[in-house]
């Protein structure tokens, strides 16, 4: 949402700033150049990636203009989740959670959390882990390296399409000047015309400059970035649920590793040790009052 208004701000004050000039908004109306550049920006996209991280730039971008994936809510859910896990593992036993990490879809416990089992690569990386502990003969040592090996593994994949898209607004304003030659060129053809019909090709060369710098500084540009917030929000998520995951291999009790994870949560959607305690603690699975609306 708040980048739809970003954009909107953007777009909106280089309009309004070009109009107090009393500046004649038909002339930024140029087609050709704006599919010169953007055509040639998708080219250059589609030269350099493989289709699965064009696949994965079509996704960040909706993901872009969503909500943030990774709320206060969502840590309450996953803290409660994991709460629920590791209590069953204490009372019946790690074996008893291998069940649950087969048939996640059927499991009880993980039933109950629906955006988690929507998040395929989360689920995954719990119930892996949760197969590697409750077929034991794995030290916490090791199981941590897996864990963090799989992480690097997928914020790399996560990054890819940030660095194709980050590129992609690089070549805007290289592209815009391309665009603008063009022009020039158009312009050369036109000498000895109508001083009007010259006046007027001149501007549309420079106006594919301007629409270059524009997308690639008060769009593409942006995007990316929160693309890139996007990646490390999501790879703060996974740590959060290794460091639960490795208290409960380690024996450390349900409340205790709870509590290890919500200290790794990010600063700005932690919830107080107040807002936990009483979500977990709610039979029917609703966010307690403070936490409502985070």
């Amino acid at each position: 949402m708040f980048s739809i208004i970003g954009i909107v701000v953007v777009f909106g004050a280089v309009i309004a700033g070009y109009l107090m000039e009393h500046g004649n908004i038909m002339v930024l109306m140029q087609p050709a150049e704006l599919i010169i550049i953007l055509g040639a920006a998708i080219g250059t996209v589609l030269v350099a990636n493989p289709i699965h991280i064009l696949k994965k730039i079509g996704k960040g971008l909706g993901g872009a203009f969503g909500g943030p994936a990774f709320t206060k809510q969502r840590y309450l859910e996953s803290l409660k989740m994991m709460y629920e896990l590791f209590t069953r593992a204490r009372k019946e036993g790690l074996m008893s959670l291998e069940s649950d990490s087969d048939a996640p879809d059927q499991s009880p416990i993980f039933s109950k959390y629906p955006k988690f089992l929507k998040d395929h690569h989360a689920r995954d990386f719990v119930c892996d882990s949760l197969r590697m502990a409750a077929s034991g003969g794995i030290e916490p040592f090791d199981a941590d390296q897996m864990m963090e090996l799989d992480m690097d593994v997928h914020h790399h994949e996560a990054t890819q399409p940030v660095a194709a898209l980050s590129t992609m607004a690089d070549s805007l304003p290289g592209l815009g000047i391309v665009a603008a030659v063009l022009g020039v060129v158009i312009t050369m053809g036109a000498l000895g015309g109508p001083p009007e019909e010259i006046g007027k090709k001149v501007a549309a060369a420079l106006v594919g400059t301007f629409l270059g710098i524009l997308l690639c500084y008060g769009l593409v540009g942006p995007l990316a970035s929160n693309m890139a917030k996007s990646a490390d929000d999501e790879h703060a998520f996974y740590h959060v649920l290794r460091v639960m995951l490795v208290a409960l291999l380690k024996g450390i009790a349900p409340t205790v590793a709870i509590e290890i994870g919500r200290r790794a949560i990010p600063g700005n959607v932690r919830p107080t040790f107040q807002e936990a305690e009483a979500f977990i603690k709610d039979k029917s699975g609703s966010a307690a009052p403070q936490a409502a609306g985070a």
